[in-house]
């Protein structure tokens, strides 16, 4: 019978052979789930399958931090991965944990080939449960894609219990984020509190639901985004893109933003915007991130920086 080793083992290679990187650098914090994943991917170096390193972000938030970094890189080179820290300084709006990943994801993008992260089946369920809570859209309810360059997620159909459990057959001891229990964090509360009620409540299998369902909007959203790309009109054009089915209508919109280099659009930016074509009552533009403003005039949409 298979073990949770194994499990975890199976997940990286069924994702390495359908994605074929010739490099990978797996992103360690120390914790069980990318303790496994190195591991794993440790391994799969020995076996010849692919070449890899790893990559110990401190984010200098906690007492001790560069020990544990280091600790963690130490472990990496014990199981034959080279391993890297990289210090990085944590600012920035949105809470710390937006600031802390923006940061982590800064240093991590220099990598060659794809970065694998130890996301787990029980983060993506957690990330859904903030899209739904936020009603961030169906783009966000979607949760995190195992394959998103220069990101890989080879763990997303695996559980934290068992990233935990591997660690204990291979005799590694995972370092525990004191953060990871602090409720001051929403995905704590969301961890601790609400998914093991909803688990009680609706008698378990919750996460792995969840995941099925971020799964099923994947393939919704990819269809949808494909068919915006194709559209041969004009995406400036009011009177064309007004005849649109609402969803196409936002993606062809977000299409047309992302390429006027308008950055971290949320839901709520393409709502405002795509009410310039379906609720013209002639309003002003719709301030965007990075400086930008979408408007509307003479029957056209255009986005222009903002004057100082």
């Amino acid at each position: 019978m298979n073990g949770p080793l194994a499990e975890v083992r199976t997940a990286v290679k069924r994702f390495l052979h359908e994605h074929r990187p010739e490099r990978v650098a797996v992103a360690v914090s120390g914790g069980a789930d990318s303790l496994a994943l190195a591991a794993v991917t440790a391994g799969l170096v020995e076996a010849g399958l692919v070449e890899a390193s790893a990559v110990v972000v401190d984010h200098g938030l906690q007492p001790g931090s560069a020990q544990v970094a280091e600790r963690a890189a130490g472990t990496c080179r014990e199981l034959g991965l080279a391993a890297e820290v990289r210090r990085v300084e944590v600012t920035g709006s949105g809470g710390p944990e937006a600031a802390a990943r923006k940061a982590r994801y800064a240093a991590l993008r220099p990598e060659r080939g794809l970065v694998l992260l130890g996301h787990t089946r029980d983060d993506q369920a957690e990330t859904v449960l903030l899209g739904l809570g936020r009603g961030s859209g169906p783009r966000s309810i979607a949760g995190m894609r195992p394959h998103d360059p220069p990101w890989g997620r080879p763990l997303l159909r695996v559980s934290r219990a068992t990233t935990r459990a591997a660690c204990d057959e291979l005799g590694l001891t995972p370092w525990d984020d004191p953060h990871n229990e602090d409720p001051r964090y929403t995905r704590v509360r969301l961890r601790r509190e609400v998914l093991p009620l909803l688990e009680e409540v609706l008698q378990g299998g919750v996460a792995d639901a969840l995941a099925r369902t971020a799964a099923h909007l994947r393939e919704d959203c990819d269809a949808l985004d494909e068919l915006a790309e194709a559209f041969g009109g004009d995406r400036c054009s009011v009177a064309e893109v007004e005849q649109l089915p609402t969803a196409l209508r936002r993606r062809v919109l977000r299409r047309w933003l992302l390429e006027e280099q308008v950055p971290e659009l949320s839901d709520s930016h393409l709502r405002r915007v795509d009410a310039l074509v379906s609720e013209w009552r002639g309003q002003g533009g719709v301030w965007l991130p990075g400086g930008f403003v979408a408007r509307r005039a003479h029957g056209r949409l255009r986005v222009e920086p903002v004057q100082s």
